[in-house]
């Protein structure tokens, strides 16, 4: 089947979504308006919070929630067929996704820019915070342990050509910052320089690739660079790397795009297989593998976290919040065109008569082979730059192209997070009443040391699962608290509340099925395995799972009450708003 068509749809999806769902989510449910003040104007401190362009906001807070799930995710999740894929990276963007990242920003920018943990102690209680901070600080320090060990190890192998443009970006992105913001030039003259060097480094690194291959190393400078990223303020480093970022992947997006509908591919891979060798069950982990290319709680963090501090004004939150998630579905989806439609034919397959029918079947034979992390973003760049090539570009540097963008924003999504697990380890400091805890240079080395702990770890493939099924309980549970806020202001819950059923109860069977998975040959200690014997997932994967699970089941039951004391409260919709505490 010719790839096109479906692609159409995808967009006219989209459309929909942002001009009508959208709009209807910011004008009538949550009742957004201009002339609300948020708190990047009543709190501003040009630290975190900072009144800021709504289109240089929208590449910041894109480039942070924008890493490398919505690429790896669904080219691993195309072992059951481009169709199922497709369909959840865009109709559960556009209902579930969208919704989630844009209603934690709604919700944040009426609670003074407070994380949606903070939210959750105001609707919920002083425990489902605690709670809620727990499951946060699993969920980030294990996706960025992820993060930072596909990023070293594209690094390391078969990327150093994204080495010179990654390191080179973020001393232009500071000079850019301390430009804009300490000596007043003008945005768009900075802009242009700026974005004309970053390409020039994509050239530079493609002409000269650093060859370091030791990915311990690179494991040591990534979590250096997201210790000092996280304690700058935002003008200084996150603001124009994110926002130069962002220019690279729209540039690299609308040349894939343009250039698949140029080459207009048919489909190397079916449309729908249930029951791939060796694979999970269909459902759940079709949506958990996809994760955040469709809907992830990660970005709840962001929204409330450091993006809501930064609002202009109220309504900017549609173009933010629920348009940015639509550029990561965008991503997504080009990751399921790139795996099954851009499929490369090496000329040693094409030596042995294979098809792309052929070579598609050899990459996806079975779990084990579709589920590797490394090989798997392999696939995307070589899909993604054969779009591009059908341009007239050079392959090599087209490759070389779209290998800055992975990394680089799996990068920004690294410092991004890093940032959020400081304010995370912040708010569990003054909820113990620790002081030492509130220091962010403090807070930040526990956030680069808890990190580090799931970096080092060699279970990748397991701490993928894992981290795909407490992102999405993390989605389930910020949609559940903004369903609270608006049952506790007595508007209609159901846009939001549909999703949280959903999600949680996707999120909880997974991790049942973690459980029973991880359970079978658990290991304290590496061990030399028996011919034929499978590997054994290491201790630490089964209790975090079943610690996750615990958090994840308690915090539902304490939301579950706090719905029925809402419902029995007979007060006027005015006085539902959600108090803070000075």
């Amino acid at each position: 089947m010719n790839a096109v068509w479906p692609t159409l749809a995808c967009f006219a999806v989209y459309l929909w979504g942002y001009r009508v769902w959208g709009r209807r989510l910011s004008d009538r449910v949550f009742g957004l308006r201009d002339d609300e003040v948020t708190p990047a104007h009543t709190l501003r401190n040009d630290v975190d919070y900072l009144p800021t362009n709504r289109f240089v906001l929208f590449g910041h807070h894109f480039a942070s929630i924008t890493g490398l799930s919505p690429m790896l995710g669904p080219a691993i999740a195309v072992i059951w067929g481009w169709a199922p894929a497709m369909i959840w990276v865009v109709v559960g963007a556009v209902l579930v996704g969208c919704v989630h990242d844009f209603a934690a920003l709604a919700v944040s920018i009426r609670a003074r820019g407070q994380s949606i943990g903070k939210v959750a102690e105001a609707v919920v209680g002083r425990r489902a915070k605690g709670l809620f901070l727990a499951i946060i600080f699993f969920g980030v320090s294990l996706a960025m342990g992820v993060f930072t060990i596909v990023i070293a190890s594209l690094f390391a192998g078969s990327q150093g050509s994204a080495v010179i443009p990654s390191g080179g970006l973020m001393v232009v992105a500071a000079v850019m910052g301390w430009l804009a913001f300490r000596r007043g030039v003008a945005l768009m003259p900075l802009t242009v320089v700026g974005f004309a060097i970053q390409l020039g480094l994509v050239w530079v690194g493609h002409r000269y690739p650093v060859g370091w291959a030791d990915p311990a190393g690179w494991k040591w400078l990534l979590l250096a660079y997201a210790a000092a990223a996280s304690v700058l303020p935002v003008w200084s480093l996150l603001q124009p790397r994110d926002f130069l970022n962002s220019l690279l992947l729209y540039l690299g997006i609308g040349m894939c795009f343009v250039g698949f509908f140029v080459e207009a591919p048919r489909f190397a891979a079916p449309a729908f297989d249930p029951s791939p060798a060796g694979a999970p069950n269909f459902y759940p982990f079709v949506f958990i593998t996809i994760a955040c290319g469709a809907a992830s709680g990660f970005h709840s963090l962001v929204s409330s976290g450091t993006t809501a501090k930064q609002l202009d004004r109220a309504r900017d939150a549609r173009l933010v919040g629920y348009g940015g998630m639509i550029g990561e579905s965008l991503l997504g989806l080009l990751a399921v065109l790139a795996t099954t439609a851009g499929v490369v034919i090496s000329p040693a397959a094409a030596a042995q008569g294979k098809s792309a029918e052929g070579v598609w079947r050899d990459h996806y034979a079975t779990w084990h082979a579709a589920s590797g992390l490394g090989p798997k973003m392999e696939r995307f760049i070589e899909g993604a730059a054969g779009f591009v090539g059908a341009l007239g570009f050079d392959p090599g540097l087209a490759a070389a192209l779209i290998g800055v963008i992975v990394i680089s924003f799996a990068l920004t999504t690294l410092d991004s997070a890093t940032r959020l697990l400081r304010y995370n380890v912040e708010e569990i400091g003054a909820s113990l009443r620790v002081g030492a805890l509130q220091n962010r240079f403090v807070a930040t080395g526990l956030a680069v040391a808890s990190i580090g702990f799931f970096a080092f770890n060699d279970a990748a493939a397991g701490l993928w699962k894992v981290f795909g099924t407490v992102n999405q309980l993390l989605a389930g549970l910020a949609l559940l608290v903004a369903t609270l806020y608006l049952v506790r202001r007595g508007r209609n819950p159901w846009v939001t509340g549909i999703p949280t059923g959903f999600m949680l109860l996707t999120a909880l069977v997974a991790t049942l099925g973690n459980l029973e998975s991880f359970s079978h040959g658990w290991t304290f200690a590496p061990r030399e395995l028996r011919p034929g014997e499978a590997t054994p997932m290491p201790w630490l994967l089964f209790v975090v799972a079943v610690a996750v699970g615990v958090l994840g089941v308690w915090l539902t039951v304490e939301a579950a009450l706090a719905f029925r004391r809402f419902r029995r409260e007979a007060r006027a919709p005015e006085a539902l708003e959600v108090r803070f505490e000075d």
